[in-house]
């Protein structure tokens, strides 16, 4: 693992990412004591998303799906109002029984 101060961190940050990205750490020291370390991302090739949904589930916003989505969901259009119905009166309709 290869120290630098925060001054030769802040001058050299575009040569030390590029180090990063050859999979060497690097630690930041601040007069001699250790106060940061820059480590390459180790994710198996997967993407920054991946890791924002992984969060997103694990904090009970999201869940996964089951199973996956149906073909016809995609395909078929979506169904009509009848004339003269409100979507928004269904919505509080809904809101009002609890759905």
């Amino acid at each position: 693992m290869k120290t630098v101060s925060i001054t030769e961190a802040k001058n050299r940050l575009s040569a030390l990412i590029d180090g990063l990205k050859a999979g060497s750490s690097v630690l930041i020291v601040d007069r001699g004591r250790p106060v940061a370390r820059l480590e390459p991302v180790r994710n198996g090739g997967k993407l920054e998303e991946d890791g924002r949904l992984a969060r997103l589930i694990r904090n009970g916003v999201v869940r996964p799906a089951r199973k996956p989505l149906a073909r016809w969901l995609l395909t078929e259009p979506p169904p009509r109002m009848k004339d003269g119905a409100s979507a928004v009166a269904a919505l509080l309709e809904e809101r009002r029984e609890g759905r």
